[in-house]
């Protein structure tokens, strides 16, 4: 068995670079263009099994000629793919405009990612209850994010991105939930959680904690993270702690993918034992190597790479 199955989407990136972003009704003129592997259930994988650890995905891609591209990167980093379903029509595509200071647009076109439905799923139980740790994104239907956190039995590291609508059970089912600063709000809604003001990152950690789910984990990009454990006072009594957790300094190149970069890390250091602080603050570094590099599954580090320090 695998020690982290990915249940997720996987792409065809199909990279621009640019100077500037367009504006709306505004044509610019590109500096170059290239196909790469994506998908953020794909970069995922991919970042976990680069650092070593045994992978399996659970996923779809189309019967196009974009299918052998998209799935490059998890061929090439070890990730088992006898779960990999092929269907008619497109794999999915996501079109990635990325400026000359590293921010990019996307647009994604599920494709084949809009198959992986509950059966899919089903069908692959054994691989997703027999992992260590299960991560999921929000880049496939609803019925399959479900089903895999319910058949899951160990760990589920739920990326709620994009936010789309889950049954509140499931989503207090991650440990943790991973959320970008704007994601985490959406997430409160869907989990009735208290609102908090939009930039008290630690409130929102506390509510949706508060909210029943079991730990928390929201990115702020090139600032870190903060996260929401729970511990038992010396009275027995339960209480949340919430940490920053920093990233290191780096020029950043392009930032497609390091989010993923970072769930990726986080699940393969759950899977090897380590407490949820620590793999945040290794994520941190290895999120933080991935904006050096051009793409997302090209720039993602081996476990024999030297990641950033924290000064």
């Amino acid at each position: 068995m695998s020690r982290v199955v990915v249940v997720g989407s996987v792409n065809a990136d199909l990279l621009a670079r640019v100077a500037v972003h367009p504006a709306p009704g505004e044509t610019v003129l590109g500096r170059s263009m290239s196909v790469l592997a994506g998908g953020k259930g794909a970069n995922q994988a991919v970042a976990a099994a680069r650092l070593g650890t045994e992978v399996a995905f659970v996923g779809a891609v189309g019967d196009d000629s974009f299918a052998g591209q998209a799935t490059a990167g998890l061929r090439a980093a070890g990730v088992d793919l006898s779960a990999l379903t092929t269907v008619p029509g497109p794999t999915g595509i996501a079109l990635v405009t990325v400026s000359a200071d590293g921010e990019n647009s996307i647009v994604v076109i599920p494709g084949a990612n809009a198959a992986v439905a509950a059966d899919t799923v089903s069908a692959h139980a054994a691989t997703v209850a027999g992992a260590d740790v299960v991560v999921l994104q929000g880049e496939i239907p609803r019925a399959a994010i479900e089903t895999a956190a319910r058949l899951a039995r160990g760990r589920v590291v739920l990326n709620l991105a994009p936010v789309i609508e889950l049954d509140a059970d499931v989503i207090r089912r991650a440990d943790p939930l991973v959320v970008n600063e704007h994601e985490a709000r959406l997430a409160l809604s869907l989990v009735g959680g208290q609102d908090v003001p939009d930039d008290d990152h630690a409130a929102a950690a506390r509510a949706l904690t508060g909210a029943g789910v079991a730990s928390v984990v929201i990115t702020l990009g090139s600032a870190g993270a903060v996260v929401a454990t729970r511990s038992r006072t010396t009275e027995g009594d339960a209480e949340v702690v919430v940490t920053t957790v920093p990233s290191p300094k780096v020029s950043a190149v392009d930032t497609t993918g390091a989010g993923d970069a970072f769930v990726g890390a986080l699940a393969s250091r759950l899977a090897a034992g380590d407490d949820l602080l620590d793999a945040a603050r290794l994520a941190a570094r290895v999120g933080a190597y991935a904006v050096t590099g051009i793409g997302a599954q090209p720039s993602y580090p081996s476990s024999t790479d030297t990641l950033p320090e924290v000064r």
